[in-house]
């Protein structure tokens, strides 16, 4: 079968830096922290204080006030940034090749917020008086069916629900959906919108989330100081194109999606395998799938979460890879600054991986300050810089032990 080159050629997030790819992008070069205090909420009595939140979005302004009822944060998010990245790309859908082009957007919990508000409401005032809305607000998939109702998509529509490999995963299955030759364009990325008593609780108590109350020492992957993540919310889509039609309409390409991995640790609900070989392999099968070498990837936009296991297990696992040139590529995670955006996560960083190439531009992992023996490599600290990118990868790693990577190159013409 012909393997068909698949292309970026739109963008659209709505993240804890920015209301757009271009403003999110902006301040990630930038190295601005989009971390904070919690205010959707009030956290008084728990533990964590801090998360990041996509600060000043207003669905009522963009979708009026009845259909913002009709949709949950998540979903709001997800419409935002898929009709951006849709106006960004130029294209719009004819009745003739709506079959043709498909929805995979993902979210890693959907609408939790949701679910404790009817909770509350069912024991205030019975079961039955719950809102008609509910179940068609808050489940996970309703986020990528309103985003094809939206754009009028009428091929493949689906969510995978792989925690934070979520967006990673639909991005992948929607570049091998295209290059398989069953779709020309695909709407693809994650949204998350977790920032609720329930959801903090319970990564709390688990003990995934960093504690301080310091915005500059809470997210600090590969840092030996680091204490957990921080929760961020917002989304990600890109519009996937065959190369050939989005050739065919003059289309702006960003940059060329060329490999795919996905593997799973089978080791542990929550935990990765210490060595980190589920992510190596990830990887691996994504370099194959791309038929591109080890040493001539330059960049890689690393899941980091600023937990000890991730860090240090896919610190391993790249090392396992790429051998000697490990220490010679460039790694940073941008979760540094936008927090762990969950199912959106690896869109975003498909995307910030995406600008990297196009720019010649790695970003910082920010407030890194105390190295940490096992996380031994070039992880950008401190500020972001100019160089020359030509292959970058996008790792997540998720709950379930998930495993996913991205091999993207950069356009020219």
């Amino acid at each position: 079968m012909e393997r068909r080159r698949v292309v970026i050629t739109g963008l659209g997030a709505v993240t804890p830096l920015g209301l757009t790819a271009p403003e999110s992008w902006r301040a990630a070069r930038e190295g601005v922290c989009g971390i904070g205090p919690i205010t959707q909420f009030d956290p008084a009595g728990m533990k964590v204080k801090l998360a990041a939140e996509a600060k000043g979005f207003d669905p009522e302004a963009l979708f009026g006030k009845p259909e913002t009822k009709r949709m949950g944060r998540f979903t709001q998010f997800a419409l935002a940034a898929a009709r951006e990245a849709l106006a960004d790309s130029g294209f719009q859908a004819e009745e003739r090749e709506a079959g043709r082009c498909g929805v995979i957007v993902s979210s890693g919990i959907g609408g939790i917020g949701i679910t404790e508000e009817e909770h509350d409401r069912g024991l205030a005032r019975g079961w039955d008086r719950v809102s008609p809305f509910f179940i068609p607000t808050g489940i996970c998939n309703m986020a990528a069916g309103r985003v094809a109702i939206d754009a009028g998509f009428r091929g493949m529509c689906s969510c995978p629900v792989t925690a934070c490999a979520g967006g990673t995963n639909a991005v992948g299955d929607a570049f091998h959906y295209i290059r398989d030759g069953y779709a020309e364009v695909m709407l693809c990325g994650g949204s998350e919108a977790a920032l609720t008593p329930l959801a903090v609780g319970g990564f709390t108590s688990m003990k995934a989330l960093s504690q301080t109350e310091d915005p500059s020492r809470a997210s600090i992957p590969f840092d030996a100081e680091r204490s957990g993540f921080v929760m961020g919310e917002g989304a990600g889509v890109l519009l996937l194109e065959e190369l050939g039609h989005a050739l065919a309409r003059g289309a702006r390409i960003y940059a060329e999606v060329s490999g795919y991995g996905a593997t799973c640790d089978a080791y542990h609900m929550t935990a990765p395998r210490p060595d980190g070989s589920g992510g190596a392999e990830a990887m691996a099968i994504a370099l194959a799938d791309g038929g591109v070498r080890p040493e001539d990837v330059d960049y890689i936009n690393a899941h980091g979460t600023s937990t000890h296991l991730n860090d240090a297990g896919e610190t391993a696992a790249i090392k396992a890879v790429f051998g000697d040139h490990a220490y010679k590529l460039a790694v940073s995670s941008t979760k540094s600054m936008t927090g762990h955006m969950l199912g959106a996560a690896g869109a975003v960083e498909a995307i910030f991986s995406a600008l990297a190439l196009r720019d010649g531009f790695i970003p910082a992992t920010i407030n890194y300050q105390v190295p940490d023996p096992e996380c031994d490599l070039d992880v950008t600290p401190g500020k972001g810089r100019e160089a020359d990118i030509r292959c970058a990868l996008s790792n997540s790693l998720g709950f379930g032990g998930h495993n996913g990577s991205l091999l993207f190159k950069k356009w020219e013409v």
